[in-house]
């Protein structure tokens, strides 16, 4: 009987269980289709407005011609200048075509504008790699100081080639040797090396940023910056090697793959619908074990083809008068197809797009070399866009949250990570936008100066436009404390769907050993290196640029008329009918281009939650669904570097005393403004008896005092007396603190309160000046 009672339980928790994951799939599936629904509607509401606007414009200006007659001179007119423009735009796609072989021929070079020397090549090494190190050569007038904090820029190979962090002079290139600093570029060449992995690569970039410390022996250790893929990589390396890297700023770096907002972000969703890595390694073996990036180009064009196939043709076309090099100058990149090695793609569609094992701390470089995010231990600026589809802010950030189980955690690790969220630019913009770069970028660059002197935390970094327009316009910072809520804030769904792509993770390591097991060996016995050249060479990314190439006999019949056009230029009035009619064509052809981008979208979506997110794909997903352990807040306080810090609370001297106070002044406001940081930084570094004292020995202390006056705040500050025996070292300590802190009638009632019970336990004289000791 008793059995039986407990059977009958059972069942009626699976079918509670079995009903709360129905409803959880109902709310999901419903969310998904209404926000793709009313995006939809959206477009085509806004596109039915504006054709309503164009073709009243049209029949006004058909109907304001004077006679028949001059409607068909303004025809006749659009025919020559339509004729014209479209034989120049050819031509222009022959000069891409022929971009496109030179550059090949050339080995693919980076597309920096910068001319640079290579100081270390990553085929030299033990574990020989594709990358190297090159440094910037700064342009005429520009001078660098080697004791300035060098910059190392990592760019993405993710298709493309190294290079688009620096191919405009208002770039993260052109930011950093504006400021004085060295610049270095971690590039790579198009064909990797027999037999690399990503692990090889990673020791390759440790290796460099030895050599540029050695080469910069009195900077501080370089800043690295990682543009989207080059993101994970500067991430896996400041993880492995946490002694090498300064400052990690990650721009558009996807971190957390599973994340995203529900009714948008369809390229998390690809593998669900393609079959987990399978494709990637099918395609790899195809390829004679080489994984053509060509692939991944293809993926990011079908997120927009409005834009990509049609939109950026007929905006070259309709403003082919004003030059097409900046076409030229993006082609050149864009067009620039870099290869992995089958065990490189693999690992990254493995470790990081479909089974998400970095922010989950599951990730190997190799047996042996566990990865976890929480080993980095120099500061991490985070740089993501609400308008970027590729990288969304939930997979930039969620990382974070994945690894600390509280914000407190980040402070008692004495890690300093900062995140700020654009809202509007999209992926590619976050590198190549000269707006960006004048803003964001400058802005990181001057913050990465005083960032060390931030108290160990969260924040979020927020700019804002004060005055001036263009180039003069000047800008304001300030950094806000956050707490890991405020970052999953982000994702409105609570991350609830996030277990279904657990559910695609483990189908793909079925599939992949399926096919590792009976049709593998045939398909790799099958393949050439020749018959996988041709597969490559006949990739339509690559027919489309070589079939306009001056080396088609057919393009040489078009010379004579590019010269006759150019010669016989004319244009249509602007106030042409037909020239209006022209742009109302080519808006709803990019509408219907966007329609199908959105209904795909939305189909994808919601095969993907109807598959993967119904209960049996939740328990299918649930052993590969489990989070990293974190460590209960209770438990922090035991963690020895706690327990050590909380023994020295009475010792120390002027150096402690004024860090300690300087943290407990700042955890009195909920925000800190940027030229408080830098007066702060200002007192660290450059005025006894901090002058002397190295940026990890300060970055010790400042870790030491925090935890002081984070855990037990009252003794913190009760203790300080015994720090500051002389009262000469406490008039010093407390001029300090209120040069830092700034005009009182600015402060907030808390912190001048903190202020006032400093100066009464330190016995100091109320009217202390505020530069006193300085």
């Amino acid at each position: 009987m008793q059995m039986h009672t407990q059977l009958l339980e059972d069942r009626i928790r699976t079918a509670e269980r079995f009903d709360e994951a129905s409803a959880l799939q109902h709310r999901l599936f419903q969310t998904a289709f209404d926000r793709h629904m009313r995006r939809l509607q959206e477009t085509l509401t806004e596109r039915s407005g504006s054709v309503t606007i164009q073709s009243q414009n049209i029949f006004n200006r058909i109907t304001a011609q004077p006679s028949p007659a001059s409607l068909i001179d303004a025809w006749n007119a659009y025919l020559t200048d339509a004729g014209q423009r479209t034989v120049l735009t050819l031509d222009t796609l022959r000069k891409r075509g022929d971009l496109f072989t030179a550059h090949e021929a050339a080995g693919t070079p980076p597309v920096l504008i910068y001319d640079y020397d290579i100081v270390l090549d990553g085929a030299d090494l033990p574990r020989p790699c594709n990358y190297m190190l090159l440094k910037i050569l700064p342009p005429d007038g520009i001078e660098v100081f080697d004791w300035k904090r060098p910059y190392v820029i990592i760019d993405p190979r993710a298709g493309h080639g190294p290079g688009i962090g620096g191919f405009k002079p208002d770039s993260q290139v052109g930011v950093a040797l504006k400021d004085g600093h060295p610049v270095y570029f971690v590039a790579f060449r198009p064909t990797p090396e027999d037999g690399q992995t990503l692990a090889d690569v990673t020791q390759a970039e440790a290796a460099f940023l030895r050599e540029v410390h050695r080469l910069h022996p009195d900077a501080p250790r370089p800043i690295v910056i990682g543009n989207c893929q080059g993101g994970w990589a500067g991430a896996i390396l400041a993880a492995t090697n946490p002694d090498l890297a300064g400052p990690l700023v990650l721009n558009g770096a996807p971190m957390s793959y599973w994340s995203g907002q529900l009714g948008q972000d369809p390229m998390r969703y690809t593998g669900g619908i393609v079959g987990g890595a399978l494709p990637a390694i099918l395609v790899s073996d195809l390829g004679g074990g080489i994984f053509d990036g060509a692939n991944l180009v293809m993926n990011f064009e079908l997120l927009n083809p409005g834009r990509t196939w049609f939109r950026k043709y007929y905006d070259l076309f309709s403003s082919i008068d004003d030059g097409d090099q900046r076409f030229l100058d993006f082609e050149k990149w864009w067009g620039g197809f870099f290869l992995m090695n089958g065990p490189e793609i693999r690992w990254i569609v493995e470790n990081l797009f479909v089974g998400n094992r970095l922010a989950r701390n599951e990730a190997r470089l190799e047996t042996g070399c566990p990865i976890d995010l929480k080993a980095i231990r120099a500061p991490i600026i985070v740089f993501a866009s609400r308008g970027d589809n590729i990288t969304p802010p939930q997979q930039a950030l969620n990382w974070i949250p994945d690894s600390y189980a509280d914000e407190r955690e980040i402070e008692i690790r004495g890690q300093r990570i900062l995140y700020m969220v654009h809202e509007q630019v999209g992926h590619l913009g976050i590198f190549v936008s000269s707006s960006i770069a004048r803003r964001e970028h400058t802005q990181m660059t001057s913050t990465l100066k005083t960032i060390e002197a931030l108290p160990p935390g969260l924040y979020e970094m927020m700019i804002e436009d004060v005055a001036g327009v263009g180039d003069e316009k000047r800008f304001t910072v300030s950094f806000h404390k956050r707490k890991l809520a405020d970052i999953e804030a982000y994702s409105d769904s609570g991350r609830a769907e996030e277990p279904a792509f657990a559910a695609v993770a483990r189908m793909s390591e079925a599939l992949v050993e399926g096919y590792e097991t009976t049709l593998r060996p045939l398909v790799q016995a099958s393949v050439t290196k020749e018959v996988a050249d041709v597969r490559r060479s006949l990739h339509p990314l690559r027919l489309q640029r070589r079939i306009f190439a001056s080396d088609n006999p057919i393009t040489g019949v078009l010379a004579p008329a590019v010269e006759r056009a150019r010669a016989e230029r004319k244009k249509a009035a602007p106030d042409n009918p037909f020239l209006a009619a022209e742009r109302l064509w080519a808006d709803m052809v990019e509408t219907g281009w966007n329609v199908f981008r959105d209904t795909r979208a939305m189909l994808f979506e919601t095969a993907f939650l109807a598959t993967y997110a119904s209960p049996l794909g939740f328990w299918y997903g649930a052993p590969r669904a489990a989070s990293r352990a974190q460590t209960p807040m209770q438990d922090l306080r035991a963690l020895p570097e706690v327990l050590s810090a909380l023994d020295r609370a009475g010792t120390g001297e002027l150096s402690e005393a004024v860090v300690r106070m300087l943290v407990l002044m700042a955890d009195t406001r909920g925000d800190v403004r940027r030229d408080r940081l830098q007066r702060s930084a200002e007192v660290l570094s450059t005025r006894p008896p901090f002058d002397t004292m190295d940026t990890a020995a300060r970055a010790r202390m400042i870790h030491e005092q925090t935890l002081i006056a984070h855990f037990e705040p009252e003794r913190a500050l009760n203790t300080l007396p015994l720090l500051l025996t002389d009262h000469a070292d406490r008039q010093k300590a407390l001029g300090m603190v209120e040069y830092v802190v700034g005009d009182p009638d600015e402060m907030e009632p808390d912190t001048r309160h903190m202020l006032e019970r400093m100066r009464r336990l330190l016995d100091a004289d109320p009217a202390t000046p505020a530069v006193s000791g300085l």
